[in-house]
């Protein structure tokens, strides 16, 4: 629940955030009237502003206080980085929205979100649509989301789009999915795929000819994105995916993990696709090949180096990791990322990124 005073009464509404922000403990009322400069303040000093105001004056007001925050200076460290981002969310994450019954939301000139809401919190006439409070950052994230799945993600090693849910990372970095439609198959009887998010991978192996393709995942709305996709691919026949922490049961000639590339601790939900505490998920990976590697299979581990290039783990780590687990290197397939930051000057550590190598690497026992 959050609480807060208004018009002299105490007042609480369930809490609503799907990345799983804690509610505010400070909390005003703010509208139209609302300066900038205010907002900022009170937002860096952790109160919350309770929008009652004109929705789209609040969505300027938010940019207006998105202009405010210092970003990172240029040649911080990742560390650096990642506090200045951090600090920016929970800055932005301060101005609030009410919602009404069914994902309605009682502000002049707001938009109709019922459909993006339903989305994530569920059925408009579910116990999860009631009034609640929320974040305006999370709620035009939704809405981004919304329009991302409708339209999907062109994927030209498959030949058509992959539409990716809220919460779960699209493939808009193409080129670690031409890695995975160019090497070589060692078997196509049977393939795992750990960790398919919306099941990119594990369709691009079922188009290449593998027979059958067990993908898995931890998080329940990375299944049911990847079942949607393999649906409108027409492969759910070929690819089963199952909640799993990793592998699943047996063994398979070729098993394929894309862990999140950087060691270091998400900040929010939305960050577990990219970072991985303690490098958690490759490790698990590594160490489980042994046990679910058929003789003669390779397991494929798609990573990056952007972390060597930040300093987080070195290329001799990853070969000791290797060499730990009882692996041999058979080859390794690289390629430069394409995507708009790698070449962005303006990015803090844009030098990283301009040198960061995507590699596929074969291993086998």
């Amino acid at each position: 629940m959050i609480r807060w005073t208004e018009a002299g009464e105490e007042r609480s509404a369930p809490w609503r955030s799907a990345l799983g922000a804690p509610p505010p403990t400070r909390v005003v009322i703010a509208d139209d009237r609302m300066k900038a400069d205010t907002a900022y303040r009170l937002a860096c000093e952790g109160t919350a502003l309770l929008w009652r105001g004109d929705f789209q004056n609040a969505r300027q007001l938010l940019q207006a206080m998105g202009r405010r925050c210092r970003p990172a200076d240029p040649g911080a460290t990742f560390y650096q980085y990642r506090q200045a981002q951090g600090q920016r969310a929970r800055t932005l994450g301060m101005l609030l929205i009410p919602y009404d019954e069914g994902h309605r939301i009682p502000l002049a000139r707001a938009p109709d979100v019922r459909q993006a809401c339903e989305e994530v919190y569920g059925p408009a006439a579910g116990p999860a649509a009631g009034p609640a409070v929320g974040q305006l950052r999370e709620l035009l994230g939704l809405i981004g989301a919304h329009e991302w799945r409708k339209k999907g993600v062109e994927v030209p090693a498959l030949g058509a789009r992959i539409h990716p849910h809220y919460g779960v990372f699209s493939p808009i970095r193409g080129e670690y999915v031409d890695l995975v439609a160019q090497a070589p198959l060692p078997d196509k009887r049977l393939a795992f795929e750990l960790g398919t998010g919306t099941g990119v991978l594990a369709a691009v192996l079922a188009k290449r000819g593998v027979e059958r393709v067990v993908a898995t995942d931890l998080d329940p709305r990375a299944v049911a994105c990847a079942r949607d996709n393999l649906a409108r691919l027409d492969l759910a026949d070929r690819v089963e995916v199952v909640a799993a922490d990793l592998f699943p049961p047996g063994r398979a000639p070729l098993v394929v993990c894309n862990p999140p590339w950087l060691p270091a601790k998400p900040s929010s939900l939305l960050d577990q696709a990219v970072y991985d505490p303690g490098g958690r998920m490759l490790q698990g990976f590594l160490d489980g090949l042994a046990e679910h590697l058929e003789p003669g299979g390779e397991g494929w581990l798609v990573l990056s180096d952007l972390a060597e290039h930040l300093g987080l783990r070195s290329r001799a780590d990853l070969m000791a990791a290797f060499e730990a687990a009882g692996l041999r290197v058979v080859d390794r397939l690289d390629t430069r990322p394409r995507h708009r930051r790698a070449s962005e000057s303006t990015d803090p550590l844009s030098a990283a990124r301009a040198a960061e190598v995507t590699s596929l690497w074969r291993l086998a026992l």
